[in-house]
């Protein structure tokens, strides 16, 4: 299997508000057949609805605002980025669920959960430095 993923499907219970809430943070998203897809850089995020996609994965839905051991990360460019995302990520309606702070790597960064509880981390990370197009390239933690 090559090292890669090409989509990130978030189960949720209201579509419409759901889509909103990224439409807030200025993600632009299109509805096809009940799902919504949002271009994220080289990847997608799509939302679905929990049952639909509990059912296609043939597992059951836990329930949301579980947390299965599960996040996703928004890198930015900038320390103060951090904060400016937090605050909108809050006045479009998620929980911040652990304000910014130092981190461990010499970062700062934070979490929030969208309407369906997923966690999403802000961080700026020296050691992972964002190319122009947005990707990150893991560097050889080994080379001194």
């Amino acid at each position: 299997m090559e090292q890669r993923i090409s989509l990130i499907t978030l189960g949720v219970t209201d579509l419409a508000r759901s889509r909103a809430f990224y439409e807030r943070l200025g993600w632009r998203g299109q509805e096809v057949e009940r799902t919504v897809f949002f271009q994220a850089g080289g990847l997608a995020v799509v939302l679905w609805a929990r049952e639909s996609l509990a059912a296609d994965a043939g597992v059951e839905d836990a329930g949301a605002g579980r947390f299965i051991g599960i996040t996703l990360a928004h890198n930015v460019r900038e320390r103060d980025e951090v904060n400016r995302m937090l605050t909108a990520a809050a006045e479009a309606g998620a929980q911040v669920t652990q304000p910014a702070r130092e981190t461990s790597y010499g970062g700062y960064a934070g979490y929030f959960a969208d309407p369906d509880g997923h966690l999403w981390e802000v961080a700026w990370n020296p050691g992972l430095p964002l190319a122009a197009d947005g990707t990150i390239t893991v560097p050889d933690f080994g080379a001194a």
